[in-house]
């Protein structure tokens, strides 16, 4: 569908007929040569002289040429757009953010894979999180993952494959023997602050209580509530474990209640499949969808067309002078 993103340049259409009405025409005041041999030149040339001014008139096919360019340059001045047909995306109206802790503690084996065997704790997360990962078509993911201190592995992106590639290749220990928990909702807080989605939600995993986080968990849980990030937390391992393995389940819950997500206890691989499967729906897949139309500038075409009609006019003055001239001689 044919538009012009600057219609009122069309109202400049009548600026030379204003011109042609409202100025005086240009008259050459100037004083002619005087020629001693005039006379003798009337009389080699053949002409008769006249007095008074003399008006070059425009041939009828300069008319439309003047006429044509001046249209073709207000056209081209309206800004002339093609759009095409509607275009519909649906965009990702959520940021997820899955952080892993990758402490020491994460190599027990007191999980038990579908196959009845002994897994660690982490292999048993990446199995899961494998599958939640795979349910979570519309969002935007990322990953982090914290020890002594909090990295992050991937930023928010719709490509989940590159997200579960750099989840497999999570060691334990590769951040350090720790548990900064505290510095780990620091770092959510700091990748969420360039999100656009609209929801932001952080699962936190982890098997132990912070060990001396430079950022304090609570005021971490704070900042992040007043930014609008929600926080679910899943304890896995033994609740009854004490010293720096010690699941602080009560810090993990007061984290959730803070940031207005749920907290849940994961004891088994069995446990941790519910686990996801309930955050699946506390957080369904969100889309937004974005309609536009794709639009081209036609503005050359008037101007392409102008071009070309001034060219063949002059070629054609100019033939016709070629002509006169040998007609002359």
């Amino acid at each position: 569908m044919l538009q012009f993103d600057l219609p009122w340049a069309f109202m400049l259409l009548p600026l030379p007929l204003l011109v042609f009405w409202l100025t005086p025409e240009f008259r050459d005041t100037g004083r002619a040569l005087h020629a001693p041999f005039f006379a003798r030149l009337v009389a080699l040339s053949g002409q008769k002289p006249q007095s008074g001014a003399v008006v070059e008139r425009k041939g009828l096919l300069q008319k439309v040429n003047g006429i044509g360019t001046w249209l073709l340059v207000v056209t081209a001045l309206a800004q002339p757009i093609w759009a095409g047909e509607p275009i519909t995306q649906e965009k990702s109206a959520r940021d997820m953010l899955l952080i892993v802790d990758l402490s020491g503690s994460m190599d027990e084996k007191d999980f038990t894979n579908a196959a009845g065997e002994k897994i660690t704790r982490i292999a048993a997360v990446k199995q899961v999180l494998r599958g939640f990962v795979a349910r979570r078509e519309g969002d935007r993911l990322g990953l982090a993952v914290f020890g002594n201190a909090a990295f992050p592995q991937t930023p928010f992106t719709e490509d989940h494959r590159t997200v579960l590639t750099l989840l497999d290749e999570l060691q334990t220990g590769m951040a350090g023997p720790r548990t900064m928990i505290g510095d780990a909702l620091g770092l959510a807080v700091r990748l969420f602050e360039a999100a656009e989605a609209p929801e932001k939600v952080a699962i936190l995993l982890t098997d132990g209580n912070d060990t001396g986080s430079k950022m304090p968990v609570g005021r971490a849980a704070q900042i992040a509530a007043e930014q609008g990030v929600t926080i679910h937390t899943v304890a896995i391992g033994d609740p009854e474990n004490v010293g720096e393995n010690e699941l602080d389940t009560e810090t993990l819950q007061s984290i959730a209640d803070t940031s207005g997500g749920r907290s849940f206890l994961a004891l088994d691989r069995d446990a941790l499949e519910s686990v996801y499967a309930e955050l699946d729906k506390l957080e369904p897949q969100k889309l937004q969808t974005i309609s536009y139309r794709p639009k081209y500038q036609l503005f050359h075409y008037p101007l392409a067309a102008m071009m070309i009609g001034n060219l063949l006019l002059a070629g054609i003055m100019l033939a016709g002078a070629s002509r006169r001239e040998r007609s002359h001689a």
